[in-house]
Formats: structure tokens, C-alpha cells, sequence
């Protein structure tokens, strides 16, 4: 019988959700649809998504090859030990976090938010760490994700100086909000300040004969077998990742610029690409000084780049042609995008995973609150930066 009332109740709330997102759906593209006229709309919509495909997409996917092409040569040869041996001396008095979390930052600055997951997880990494330093270790280690994407994109824009400043402004966002979650957890629980268990009350279990083996296997390959080993699989990593970012850029991106751009030449829709009601601008333009104030933002337009990072980088990036081509970017805007694209880079569609992976889901609110701040003080900070670099040049 109760068994019974469970299923009738999801089958109500079943109903009324999808009566609820009828009743959105219809509205939403009946009020664009009314501004465009329908069939413009549907031009608008499938010629966007064509154009993202063929002009943005393959190249953020030769971007994200060489990326993970770069990234494994990293790995292979001992350049990433070497980045935590130089910067691992910073962690403390920066952080808070024992050195080895420099490996964090470099894991998700070469690929994405889950390698901070691979870290956390691994009982010889997180034996490093009091309770309260992992669990802002995720934050820290995702406000670079995908950084040397973002940072190479925007090399590959014509841009030099304002990608770096961006990723300065990324790290003094990360500094802050890391040390703000670490308070809110001891304040929370004293027991967060215990040591992490050893890696043997962790894992109670040695490497396999098997593991070994294939250690001695690759230890005996040629330098040049394993360069080109690297190569092969950062490429193939890259490949994945592309794909993976294809329904971000496309679905993403053809909402927002729908939402953002206006009618084509002379005021006139013809279902031409990159079309739009301009809801956004004219919904940020009312409080556009704020944007201004904070980021530097000249142009309301400028505002989709931070809000769509949310959800996908990839698909903000996926913007910066269109912006480039309107006249709307410029070195600030460039140095913001660069910081909080970092810091950001779609840390919504993976925090819920992460968190509940480690066994905190009950903090994934917080640490997404404190997060966002962390996106927010980046794009700040780097506006600040590139003011003063424009004055220290001008």
C-alpha cells in the first residue's frame, strides 16, 4: 500500500512537471517567435548552431588536442613535478594547503575540473591533508580548470598580455575564496581540523604484481616510443574532450546569442545566424553600471561571456569570435574572460558529482556559493590588474 501512494505521488509530480514545461516551453518560443516571426526563429536557430559548428567548434576542438597533446608530454616527462617543486613552496602561506595541492591547480589548468577528483580520491595525495584542506582543496583546484584551454584560445585571438593578467586575477579569486571556505568549515565542524587517515586505513591493500609489471614495461621504452606514446593519448584525451564540449558550445551558445543579439542589417530578421531579441542587454543595461563598475564592462553584450562560463567555458569561448567581430572586445573584457572562464569553467555541471564523489554532499550549496565569489573577485581583481598595466604603459 505504501509502495503504491509512493508511485501515484511521482506520477503526480510527473504530470504537473510536464504540464509546468509545456506551458514554459510554448511561451518562451512563442514570445520569441513573435518578435522574429516563427519561421526566422527557426532559421535563426538552425543556421547558428551550423555556423558554431563549422567555425567555433572544430576549433576549439584543434585547440583542446594540442592542449592534451601538450598536457601528457607535461605528465610523461617530469614537467609537472617540476611546476610543484617551484610553486609548491607557495601553497602555505598562499593557501593554506600543503604543497603537493600545487599538483591540483596543474592537473586542472592542463585538463578539467575532474582531475582535482582523481587527486582527492588517492590515498597517497590526500594523506597530506587535514579534512578541511581537502574539501577546499575542490575549490581551489577547480578555479583552474581548464585554464590552458581558455589561456591558449585567447593567445590563439591575438591577445598576449591580457590572457596572462586574466590568470593573475584567477589566482588572487582563488586565494580569497579557498581561505573563506576553509574558516566556514572549522567554524562548522573542529573535527574538520583532524589529519586525513593513512594509506593504510585508507586503502589496506599494496600495488599488484600486475601494476608493477607495467611499470618495469614502461620504464623500458624508448624516450622517443614515449614521446610519441604521449602525444597519441594527450591527442586521443583531446579528442574526448571535444566532443564532449560540442553540445555546450552549440545548445548553449545559440540560446544565449538568441538571447543577446539583435535583427540583422536595416532592423530586418531573415533567419540569418547570430540573430537575437536582445533580452539580455537590455535586462543587464538596466544595471549595467554595476557591470561596469566591477568589470570594466562597456557593453551589456560583454556579460554573456561570465554567465554562460557557469555552465560551459567552452561555449563562452564559443561567443569571443561573435563579440570580436561586433566591435565589442577589447584588452579589460579580454583579461576578465581570461579569469573568470578559469575560474568558473563550468563548475556547475561538475560540482554536484565531485562533492557527492567524496562523501560531502551535504556541502556542495556552500562551496558553490563560495565559488561563485571566486569568479566574481577573479574578474575583478583582473580588471584592476589591466587598469594598472594600461596606466603603467599608457
Amino acid at each position: 500500500m505504501k509502495r503504491k501512494r509512493i508511485q501515484e505521488a511521482l506520477l503526480q509530480r510527473k504530470t504537473v512537471e510536464g504540464v509546468v514545461f509545456i506551458v514554459l516551453f510554448f511561451a518562451v518560443f512563442t514570445y520569441i517567435g513573435n518578435i522574429m516571426g516563427l519561421s526566422n526563429m527557426l532559421n535563426t536557430i538552425m543556421n547558428t548552431a551550423h555556423d558554431l559548428l563549422l567555425q567555433t567548434v572544430f576549433y576549439l576542438m584543434g585547440v583542446v588536442v594540442l592542449s592534451g597533446a601538450l598536457s601528457k608530454l607535461f605528465h610523461e616527462f617530469g614537467v609537472v613535478r617540476i611546476l610543484e617543486f617551484i610553486f609548491g613552496p607557495l601553497m602555505k602561506p598562499l593557501f593554506r594547503l600543503p604543497g603537493v595541492a600545487v599538483l591540483g591547480a596543474i592537473m586542472a589548468f592542463l585538463s578539467d575540473n575532474p582531475a582535482v577528483l582523481t587527486l582527492a580520491q588517492d590515498a597517497n595525495f590526500s594523506r597530506y591533508f587535514r579534512k578541511y584542506q581537502l574539501l577546499s582543496f575542490i575549490n581551489y583546484g577547480t578555479a583552474f580548470g581548464m585554464g590552458l584551454i581558455v589561456f591558449v584560445f585567447m593567445l590563439g585571438k591575438g591577445y598576449a598580455v591580457e590572457p596572462l593578467l586574466g590568470l593573475l586575477g584567477a589566482v588572487g579569486g582563488c586565494v580569497i575564496s579557498t581561505r573563506l571556505f576553509q574558516r566556514m568549515l572549522l567554524r562548522m565542524d573542529p573535527s574538520f581540523g583532524e589529519m586525513m587517515p593513512s594509506v593504510e586505513e585508507a586503502m589496506g591493500e599494496q600495488r599488484t604484481h600486475e601494476q608493477y609489471r607495467a611499470d618495469m614495461i614502461q620504464a623500458k621504452e624508448s624516450v622517443f616510443i614515449r614521446f610519441l606514446n604521449a602525444l597519441l593519448d594527450g591527442g586521443k584525451s583531446g579528442v574526448q574532450l571535444g566532443l564532449a564540449i560540442i553540445p555546450g558550445v552549440i545548445i548553449i551558445s545559440t540560446a544565449v546569442f538568441l538571447l543577446t543579439f539583435g535583427p540583422g542589417e536595416e532592423g530586418i530578421y531573415n533567419g540569418m545566424p547570430y540573430q537575437g531579441i536582445q533580452l539580455l542587454p537590455r535586462l543587464a543595461g538596466k544595471i549595467n553600471f554595476i557591470f561596469d563598475w566591477l568589470f570594466g564592462f562597456k557593453n551589456a553584450e560583454l556579460v554573456a561571456f561570465p554567465i554562460t562560463s557557469l555552465g560551459a567555458v567552452g561555449a563562452a569561448l564559443g561567443q569571443v569570435p561573435r563579440f570580436m567581430a561586433e566591435g565589442l572586445l577589447d584588452g579589460n573584457a579580454v583579461a576578465v574572460f581570461t579569469a573568470m572562464g578559469i575560474s568558473w569553467s563550468g563548475f556547475f555541471s561538475t560540482y554536484s558529482a565531485i562533492f557527492d564523489a567524496v562523501g560531502y554532499r551535504q556541502l556542495t550549496s556552500k562551496a558553490i556559493l563560495v565559488h561563485l565569489l571566486c569568479g566574481l573577485l577573479a574578474g575583478v581583481f583582473a580588471h584592476l590588474i589591466y587598469m594598472l598595466y594600461a596606466w603603467i604603459i599608457g
